[in-house]
């Protein structure tokens, strides 16, 4: 029969099986829990590994609540599988485990279905089977339950599966715990729920955080947090984070082309299959084409990608069918590759907590496995835009709790966002962090400001902004560092333990060739001339522009006659390639006061290949260009426009009109639509050469991002008779 649907619990044999044994040890657990090892592994002869049964005793025996810090593959989910089953057979309830990923919840399912364990998870990709969950869960058919923690700050899982769980809870697992801290290397909201329910715990359930990635500050902090209700102390038992199997080393090449060259070169001498880690979607993206152009079998595996593309691409690595996916950090906490035989990083990450998270995928199984750092000129920025875009501001906070309050009956998000100038993504990131504060609650599809006072913690997030900084720093000097790299890192995590690992590249010197051959830099150069990415019309109104503009704001779909045509842009300012041009042309001085100069000649160059290879359709090429204004940058926008229409030999329409300057940068769309409509005006000149000539437009401008002027200026030329209007470009934010 199948474990998972029987209706008798592995911990019910437990049960029988400990009356039935005599003492087989010393200490009665240790035999007990050995055996259930044994069971969970299949391997007759199993032992625990140092500071497993530790933990074990610890929340079986003592009830305890216990914060372990252990390396990647030390076995932590052996320790709550065995826990949970010792657990309910001495008539605990299920024992519920927060886990952070999807992926890492499908591998634990499977791993406590195979050993006999009932589990089963809650989360969005399997709505369909929460009732059948609950039933089981209510006929006491389950050992464990696992959920994300974003269940946690759902309204319906809080008020329909909490107060039914709760009571008969027998474990309380937080898996990836360095998220509940401000201190970790992950900015989770949602992770900060699990301390109200760690409050309502009955007396006597035992709670367990785990992770790999907690230096002293960070398991402070997390058993402060576990022990808020109770006088008890919190066991915190920490392992050596060293991992022999692992061989470190850093390759500074000087550009781009160097780096993905090196990798066209070399890539098929790493050992085994393995994981390419980027820094951002495009880099992702463009690295895996420029290697499937070579020949190598590799795949994209990035937030982007469709989550059944996810697995089949998780599942052929495992299966090393493909030598590796190339990866931003979607693919992290939870993949698990026994015998993963090397991680690449094009660019380093944010900190050494971060990197030593990401190259624990490898080496688990395997007795050696390669880890090479490759960093990019353009790292630091990276960091800097991730680390801002996460924190809340207070600024936006108190806008968001005014509106709300001006509406006591709630307001949906999309009403929401036509009152406050925030991206969808950020305002709902926002509203994660107010509602764990208590200062907003969600009822039903609507948003509502509680009664509950509310300020900014200016000094806990400022705090958090210096230990991110501090974090970056500490990266830079793992790059720089004279010394063992594997010690670096340990002590980086409060492991002063860490001896010279005698492997990494300081201790016994470099094994990887730093040679790049002409032709590999070629092919890489090559992958990264391939020009222009497309530009999508916007067809919809923004929900919400009758707020900002009367009841004459337009509204609904724009009709085909009014939309734009598909455009395109040189290049993402993330990309490889051209991407690093255009970032240096978009770059600040030492003041932060953008730069403004003419197009550059190659970049000029390549804008004439996009324009050259551009299939335009039954409307026909475009016989006049119209330049949109850049308020940051004007010189290089009218460069632009003037320049693409001599050598097309276009009719050059000039500029549209600013007649009042821009106010929203950055903001939802429905701010900065208002905007573009408030400030944008077509010249009566252009619209006269349009209606008389009935001809195609080119529409021009330095930099695309919301699309809200291509979009509103597109309409106006379509109503005045334009056959087509073709956006273009030099960079595109995303």
């Amino acid at each position: 029969m199948n474990p998972q649907q029987s209706a008798s619990s592995p911990a019910d044999s437990l049960r029988a099986d400990s009356l039935r044994a005599g003492p087989l040890h010393a200490d009665p657990l240790h035999a007990e829990a050995r055996e259930v090892l044994r069971r969970l592994t299949g391997v007759s002869d199993a032992e625990f590994h140092d500071g497993q049964y530790e933990a074990i005793r610890a929340l079986v025996a003592d009830r305890a609540r216990t914060v372990v810090v252990q390396r990647t593959g030390w076995g932590k989910s052996a320790v709550y599988f065995i826990s949970s089953l010792l657990l309910r057979a001495r008539g605990m309830g299920p024992a519920l485990i927060v886990s952070p990923l999807l992926s890492l919840m499908r591998d634990q399912v499977e791993a406590a279905s195979r050993a006999g364990v009932r589990a089963a998870m809650v989360n969005s990709a399997n709505v369909t089977e929460w009732d059948e969950i609950r039933i089981r869960l209510e006929a006491d058919e389950l050992d464990v339950l696992l959920v994300g923690p974003e269940r946690l700050n759902n309204l319906a899982f809080r008020e329909q599966w909490l107060p039914y769980l709760l009571p008969r809870l027998g474990l309380l697992v937080i898996d990836e715990a360095h998220c509940i801290s401000d201190w970790g290397h992950d900015f989770r909201p949602d992770y900060r729920r699990i301390g109200s329910l760690i409050k309502s715990l009955p007396a006597g359930v035992p709670v367990l955080a785990t992770t790999a990635t907690a230096n002293d500050r960070v398991s402070r902090d997390i058993a402060e947090q576990l022990s808020t209700d109770t006088a008890a102390p919190v066991h915190v038992l920490r392992g050596p984070l060293s991992r022999e199997s692992l061989r470190l080393g850093v390759l500074t090449l000087p550009d781009e082309a160097q780096r993905i060259g090196w990798l066209l070169t070399h890539l098929n001498s790493l050992p085994g299959s393995g994981i390419i880690y980027t820094l951002t979607v495009s880099a992702a993206e463009d690295t895996a084409n420029a290697l499937r152009a070579c020949g190598y079998d590799v795949l994209a595996y990035t937030g982007k990608t469709d989550p059944d593309e996810r697995m089949a691409a998780e599942q052929a690595l495992k299966e090393n069918r493909v030598k590796a996916l190339v990866a931003t950090s979607a693919l992290g906490m939870g993949f698990d590759k026994p015998d993963l035989g090397f991680v690449v990083h094009l660019g380093a990450p944010s900190s050494a907590v971060s990197y030593y998270q990401q190259i624990g995928r490898a080496g688990r199984g395997a007795a050696n496995a390669d880890v090479l750092l490759l960093p990019g000129r353009g790292d630091r920025a990276i960091w800097e835009y991730f680390a801002t875009s996460s924190m809340p501001e207070e600024e936006k906070a108190l806008q968001v709790l005014a509106a709300l309050e001006q509406t006591p009956e709630g307001l949906s998000l999309a009403a929401l966002e036509a009152r406050v100038q925030l991206r969808r993504s950020t305002l709902e990131l926002l509203l994660k962090v107010l509602d764990v504060e208590g200062a907003v609650a969600k009822e039903g599809s609507r948003w509502c400001r509680t009664s509950a006072a509310w300020s900014y913690d200016r000094e806990r997030y400022a705090g958090v902004a210096r230990a991110r900084v501090r974090e970056q720093e500490s990266m830079l000097e793992y790059e720089r560092t004279e010394g063992c790299r594997m010690v670096f890192l340990a002590r980086q995590l409060d492991d002063t333990s860490a001896q010279p690992c005698g492997r990494c590249d300081r201790c016994a010197g470099p094994w990887y060739s730093t040679q790049v051959p002409e032709e590999a830099q070629q092919a890489a150069r090559q992958s990264f001339a391939i020009v222009g990415v497309p530009v999508e019309p916007r067809r919809m109104w923004p929900t919400g522009l009758d707020q900002l503009m009367g009841a004459s704001a337009p509204r609904g779909r724009l009709s085909k006659e009014e939309q734009a045509k598909p455009g395109y842009a040189l290049a993402r300012l993330s990309d490889m390639g051209y991407g690093t041009r255009l970032r240096e042309l978009f770059a600040t001085n030492e003041l932060g006061e953008p730069v403004d100069s003419e197009v550059p000649t190659d970049l000029g160059r390549a804008c004439v290949k996009v324009l050259a290879a551009w299939q335009w359709g039954a409307a026909g090429r475009p016989t006049a260009v119209l330049t949109l204004p850049s308020p940051v940058r004007p010189r290089l926008a009218q460069s632009l426009g003037r320049g693409l229409a001599a050598v097309g030999r276009l009719m050059d329409l000039g500029q549209v009109s600013l007649v009042e300057e821009p106010r929203f940068f950055g903001g939802n769309s429905a701010f900065r639509c208002a905007d573009v409509l408030r400030s944008y005006l077509v010249p009566s000149e252009a619209l006269d050469y349009v209606r008389e000539n009935r001809c195609a437009v080119l529409l021009v401008s330095d930099l695309v991002d919301s699309r809200w002027a291509n979009t509103v200026v597109a309409r106006a030329l379509r109503e005045a008779g334009a056959a087509a209007v073709y956006p273009f470009s030099l960079a595109a934010t995303h």
